[in-house]
């Protein structure tokens, strides 16, 4: 294979660019190029067996080296000076400058820690346990000791933890039960440009914390806001405060861009792969940036194919993918060294493109995409889309191939298609469905229309999102009820927590936990191409006949009943990591169950049990069969077929059925579809019977 179509970020063969360059005006002009040395305590590991002491004393050695070597640690005392002189810090650094890993150390050394925890969250679970790692490794403790983390299913914490890494969603939910986050002397929001929906919220409740600290007199939060592109100038408007620019260490990345557009990325991203492997050195790693899970996986299978029959490259190759869905074990797998003589390629979303350092990248592949989820409040359609990235995502992703030394960008886009991107990513909240973010204010005692956003969402998406959660129940007049609060426990979307309240009166709690928990989970169906039919023959065993609710409930019910779950999942084509996932969901849910009381109980064969329950919740997501042989949804009149995944397609066509969520590619589609009776809508839910008429 080879590739001629990539050229030199300016046309002229000599691109030295900075990972990291500022798109804010205030600051563009201050960047440096800061070419390093590598030092040698950045090189792969020596794999020859040494004394162990000295083996701790050179490590503890090379650790110390690192942290010298970092910007933020000569800018120790001007940070610790502005905090203790300002309540909130606005930090703008670089990828490499040190910031997520050395901050909160300088806080902890200057007593911070003394009089409450210093929490640092992060939009990624896999980003929170790998910094965590690292800064423990720095103070020479344990994870758990004086530094820890929380993610989803996991606390690797204690009472001695004083710096605590954690997700910006745990952090949400701490902040339900205390609104003034009293453990917390300091927080730090990490990767502010990401723009979460749950950033975006805590952005607002730290903000008004720290005023109600005030007025009760309370110790003082201090906050600490930091990321590498954010546009400083909006923020600090909105917190009326200065920011800080910290200069970056990253190495010198030559980008290179393609001389005419490619259509199949991918493809354009398999040359450039074995083009690197023939031309760089062994020891170069390779991260390619793809848009999700399919694309991933099915390209991790080519590259592993065609390493084996190709003698092209100088040496083996070993490949590792990271996305959110990928069990967390597998997540960490990319971050270990590789044997001698073997160069690592990892595949992964935008999770890589920010906070997490996977050492020996020199190599970026780019393809331009990413996978953006947007709401359409009106017709209710959910449309996850491949976009193009935001220019300032594109340096980001750059920025990971000179973390340890000079590397190289492969952009499989333009230089003058990049200069069409959007400058920076859209605010999750603009674009998102907003009923659990709605509730969770709510839980909090906060009303939309006073929360201080720092973008305002649309009046529209909030309108609908007070419309869903009265039809579930969860408020009356605006104001939330005990049946919301209960909701609100659930770290669920509103309308499956409404399932799992509903599920001991139609008697199915048991049939229930498992069905959210799996729809809670990334597909879990696999269909090799090579071996289509044996994966159609296979997943026909778990099929029911009145959709898929119950075909998926069939297959995670007889996952967890087998004794040997990665041969079983192997011989039916499906995902064990994916239903191992959900086995995690289902384990949390059934324990906030029990602290709610909740009857746990079994409906067995009484199908319509589970069926009728699903109404209580996805009552909004009716469709019914019209004479021209398409499906009209009750909301939003919106025409749809059923996909073709589904276990109904190409079959009969029910006159009534419920479906999952309404998608749009190149038709609407309605996906994960299970028959139901008309005659129940009047009787489940009688406050839409006047729709059916």
């Amino acid at each position: 294979m080879e590739s001629k179509y990539l050229i030199n970020g300016n046309g002229n063969g000599n691109s030295n660019v900075n990972g990291n360059t500022s798109l804010t005006s205030n600051f563009a002009a201050k960047r440096k190029l800061e070419p390093m040395k590598e030092q040698n305590c950045l090189k792969k590991p020596n794999y020859s067996p040494i004394n162990n002491k000295n083996l701790l004393a050179n490590k503890r050695s090379c650790i110390d080296q690192e942290r010298k070597a970092l910007p933020v640690y000569h800018c120790r005392q001007r940070i610790l000076k502005e905090l203790e002189a300002n309540e909130t810090l606005l930090i703008m650094g670089e990828t490499g400058s040190g910031k997520t890993t050395q901050i909160p150390q300088f806080l902890l050394q200057a007593g911070y820690a003394n009089s409450g925890i210093i929490g640092i969250t992060q939009p990624r679970r896999v980003a929170a346990i790998t910094i965590a790692k690292r800064v423990a490794q720095e103070l020479a403790s344990n994870v758990g000791d004086t530094v820890g983390y929380t993610v989803r299913f996991e606390d690797a914490t204690t009472e001695r933890t004083r710096i605590r890494y954690l997700t910006d969603g745990i952090l949400l939910r701490e902040a339900i039960a205390d609104r003034l986050l009293r453990r917390y002397s300091v927080i730090m929001l990490d990767e502010a440009h990401e723009r979460t929906v749950n950033a975006d919220l805590l952005f607002g409740i730290v903000k008004e914390a720290q005023h109600e600290r005030r007025k009760y007199k309370l110790a003082k939060l201090k906050l600490v806001i930091t990321s590498a592109t954010m546009d400083i100038d909006h923020f600090g408007r909105y917190f009326n405060v200065k920011g800080m620019y910290l200069e970056g260490r990253t190495h010198p990345v030559r980008v290179l861009h393609t001389k005419e557009p490619h259509e199949d990325y991918i493809h354009a991203a398999l040359v450039t792969l074995f083009d690197i492997h023939r031309h760089e050195p062994i020891n170069h790693d390779v991260l390619i940036f793809l848009t999700g899970q399919e694309e991933i996986e099915a390209l991790a299978q080519q590259i592993r194919q065609l390493a084996r029959i190709n003698n092209s490259g100088p040496s083996d190759v070993r490949v590792f993918t990271l996305y959110a869905q990928l069990a967390q074990s597998k997540q960490l797998e990319c971050f270990l060294p590789v044997p001698a003589n073997t160069r690592k390629i990892v595949l992964a979303t935008n999770i890589a493109e920010t906070s997490i350092t996977i050492p020996g990248i020199r190599c970026v592949i780019d393809c331009g995409y990413v996978k953006e989820k947007s709401f359409n409040a009106s017709s209710g359609l959910d449309l996850l889309k491949t976009v193009r990235i935001s220019q300032a995502q594109a340096w980001q992703r750059s920025g990971r191939a000179g973390r340890d030394a000079p590397g190289i960008c492969y952009r499989i886009y333009t230089k003058a298609t990049m200069e069409k991107f959007r400058l920076a990513a859209q605010p999750e909240i603009l674009r998102a469905n907003l009923t659990a973010t709605v509730l969770q204010l709510l839980a909090l005692g906060i009303d939309c229309a006073s929360f201080d956003f720092i973008d305002k969402p649309p009046a529209e998406g909030v309108e609908s999102a007070y419309k869903a959660l009265e039809q579930l129940g969860a408020i009356k007049a605006g104001s939330i009820t005990t049946t919301g609060r209960w909701m609100a426990q659930f770290p669920l979307d509103p309308r499956y927590a409404k399932l799992l309240l509903a599920a001991p009166t139609f008697g199915c709690m048991e049939e229930m936990l498992s069905l959210v928990a799996a729809l809670s989970s990334d597909n879990v169906f696999i269909g090799h191409t090579d071996k289509s039919d044996l994966a159609t023959l296979a997943h026909a065993k778990f099929q029911s006949k009145h959709g898929d609710h119950l075909t998926l409930l069939n297959v995670f019910s007889t996952f967890q009943k087998t004794e040997k779950p990665k041969i079983w999942c192997h011989d039916n084509f499906l995902n064990i990591r994916n239903l191992n996932y959900a086995r995690n969901v289902r384990n949390q849910l059934a324990e906030i169950s029990s602290k709610l009381n909740l009857a746990l109980n079994s409906c067995g064969d009484n199908t319509d049990a589970v069926k009728k329950c699903l109404l209580t919740g996805l009552f909004d997501n009716i469709a019914l069969l019209q004479k021209e042989g398409h499906y009209l949804t009750l909301s939003g009149r919106v025409k749809a077929k059923i996909h073709p995944s589904s276990v109904l397609h190409g079959k009969y066509k029910p006159q009534c059925l419920i479906f999952t969520e309404l998608v749009q590619t190149e038709h609407n589609f309605l996906r994960q579809v299970t028959e139901i009776s008309i005659d129940w809508i009047e009787e489940i839910v009688p406050s839409i019977k006047c729709i059916l008429k």
